[in-house]
């Protein structure tokens, strides 16, 4: 058992830290005897000390837990009620123990002497409830952190959940449009050919755990089965140009996180050329960070502010909804102009390998 399993069983950590205090309790009255020359049957006396204060201090524990619903004022008056009692009757206790052990059975003739020097035993067991408290505080305050982190990881979850939905059936209706069109003009032999391609890349998605990042080599690989299924339609309009960093292949990045951005250059930069255009991918490493960059030799766009004037889609939006959902605020997603012509998108993430 781990030290993290321990502290979650709050029984068993009750049980080490009551013990493990009244032992320390012991230990030091037993080293305040040596220092003043005291008879080794004080020894016996600090014992019975210390195990009387374990039994009386014990039942504070059910009485604070009846007492833990109620309103501050009155947890309070059972606090101060509770530790008096259990420190009057261990008083009583460690008085008589003293006496009747250590003085030989003598003892005052008036029994009220028992019950002297009550007040500093009512100030250890207020000491313990208080300490009682503020652990179980803390540990109230760890499972709601637990609950509080359980819920976002759960809500993280769910909306790349959604966002990847969103993007399969944005995907799949280009496709099979682009089928649809092809079957219309007779090119049967393009159109097997895409519907091929679309079946394995289909089942690659599929295969792959969405909500888990993937190797850059995988996603490449990924991109290049969605590159195959559009050269079926654009032939060799479409032009591809890859300059990645050997050390990067191993890299993490978010699945099929290429893949929307490629197809809204396909749209709006290679589609509407006659000669189509080429789309560079350059993947490199910088310190503790991944650099992505993603650009077409189109006929560009107008940018405001970082972003896409016709920007309309899920493409982009969707993309830096997933890195903003993966990352935090530990990435960043900028857009430009290419030079001479076209879009460049710059993508930095944290530089993450697989364990």
């Amino acid at each position: 058992m781990n030290w993290q399993e321990f502290l979650e069983n709050r029984n068993r950590f009750f049980w080490f830290l009551h013990i493990g205090g009244w032992v320390g309790f012991a230990f030091v009255h037993y080293l305040g005897s040596l220092l003043h020359d005291l008879r080794d049957l004080f020894t016996w006396v600090t014992l019975l000390s210390a195990y009387a204060g374990a039994i009386f201090s014990y039942p504070l524990r059910y009485v604070y837990r009846r007492a833990w619903n109620m309103t501050p004022l009155k947890i309070a008056l059972v606090v101060i009620v509770s530790s008096y009692i259990s420190g009057l009757l261990w008083q009583v206790v460690k008085n008589i123990s003293y006496w009747e052990i250590y003085k030989h059975g003598w003892r005052p003739d008036f029994w009220l002497y028992y019950t002297q020097s009550s007040l500093w035993s009512f100030y250890i067991m207020l000491s313990w409830s208080g300490l009682y408290f503020v652990i179980k505080y803390y540990q109230m305050l760890q499972t709601e952190k637990q609950k509080v982190l359980s819920a976002n990881n759960m809500a993280n979850q769910a909306q790349l959940k959604m966002l990847r939905y969103q993007l399969n059936p944005h995907f799949l209706f280009n496709t099979l449009n682009a089928i649809s069109t092809l079957v219309l003009i007779d090119e049967n032999k393009n159109a097997n050919a895409m519907v091929t391609k679309l079946s394995d890349f289909l089942r690659y998605s599929l295969d792959m755990d969405t909500m888990k990042k993937v190797t850059l080599a995988q996603e490449i690989k990924a991109l290049q089965l969605y590159l195959d299924i559009e050269k079926v339609r654009f032939e060799d309009r479409l032009r591809i140009e890859f300059e990645i960093q050997k050390n990067c292949q191993n890299a993490l990045v978010p699945s099929l996180l290429f893949q929307p951005l490629v197809e809204n250059a396909i749209k709006y930069a290679i589609a509407v050329k006659e000669n189509g255009g080429t789309i560079s991918l350059k993947v490199s490493r910088f310190a503790n960070d991944l650099l992505l960059e993603l650009s077409d030799d189109g006929p560009g766009a107008k940018i405001v502010k970082g972003e896409l004037a016709r920007e309309n889609g899920v493409g982009l939006a969707n993309t830096r909804e997933r890195l903003a959902t993966l990352y935090d605020k530990n990435y960043s997603m900028v857009i430009s102009d290419n030079v001479p012509s076209g879009v460049k998108i710059n993508i930095r993430i944290p530089f993450q390998q697989e364990q």
